[in-house]
């Protein structure tokens, strides 16, 4: 059974960074500076573990001056389609729930494969398709 964890001790947070390098460094080509950036210490980290521990996906967000930003949503591919993206984004919209409340403006830079899943917790796509580290996206956004 897959569980989503806050990764706020180093031990979690290291599960979580493995996932991300795994998915997008070594996956996706994005280059190591660009994946870990200036960032990762002010950032609220989500894990997701199976029933051993081992980590199979990873998340995390920011408040940023445009509102909060959702970021590095990534699954591992052997646990894709089972869930585990849509378990990853209900438990960060909890959590910026419970630290921030209600009536903020939420987005992301959404992977055109994962656009549905973000429109099944209610954000819209705005504007045109762009590329960020040569992989199309659409910023998506939610008024919560």
């Amino acid at each position: 059974m897959i569980k989503v964890l806050k990764a706020d001790t180093e031990v979690l947070q290291a599960k979580a960074f493995t996932i991300r390098a795994e998915v997008f460094v070594v996956e996706q080509q994005v280059s190591r500076e660009d994946e870990f950036d200036e960032y990762e210490t002010i950032c609220q980290h989500f894990v997701a573990v199976d029933e051993s521990e081992n980590p199979v996906g990873a998340a995390r967000w920011r408040v940023t001056d445009k509102g909060i930003k959702l970021e590095r949503f990534a699954v591992k591919a052997t646990h894709r389609g089972q869930g585990v993206g849509s378990m990853l984004v209900k438990a960060v919209l909890e959590d910026i729930s419970e630290k921030k409340g209600k009536g903020h403006f939420l987005y992301l830079h959404a992977q055109l494969t994962a656009v549905d899943l973000y429109k099944k917790f209610g954000f819209q796509t705005k504007g045109e398709q762009f590329s960020e580290c040569d992989i199309m996206h659409y910023m998506m956004f939610f008024q919560s």
